[in-house]
């Protein structure tokens, strides 16, 4: 499984990039995306809108399930990547071909940094994922 450095990770198999300005990116691991096989939707409604951490933010349909997004840190809701939004004709599928850049979901401004430190980092996440 792809785990890159650099990254944070939840038991949820999330991984979040922390941006210097005090935002995060988040979308869901490697290991989560192989999990749930094709992807066919990505829905988010809580865009400008805060959500505590361990909240569902949005849910991500594949062709055999559909499954929550728990948000990893206290934050609001700034962005959905519009790349995923198939009514738009793009593709949701980027979640599985390259879900740790072109398939990331939200953009969201940090409310508690303190919760940085219950994320796991790729040698923790690789350990829970073997």
């Amino acid at each position: 499984m792809n785990t890159p450095e650099g990254l944070k990770y939840t038991k949820e198999h999330e991984w979040v990039l922390i941006n210097e300005d005090n935002t995060a990116i988040i979308g869901i691991t490697d290991h989560a995306q192989t999990e749930l096989g094709e992807i066919v939707y990505v829905e988010i409604e809580t865009v400008g809108e805060i959500v505590a951490k361990d909240e569902v933010f949005g849910t991500i349909e594949a062709v055999k399930t559909t499954s929550d997004l728990f948000m990893p840190l206290t934050g609001k809701v700034l962005e959905f990547n519009s790349k995923l939004d198939e009514s738009d004709g793009d593709d949701p599928g980027l979640v599985n071909s390259d879900p740790y850049k072109e398939g990331w979901i939200i953009k969201i401004s940090i409310s508690d940094p303190s919760q940085l430190e219950d994320l796991m980092d790729a040698e923790a996440y690789g350990e829970l994922i073997s």
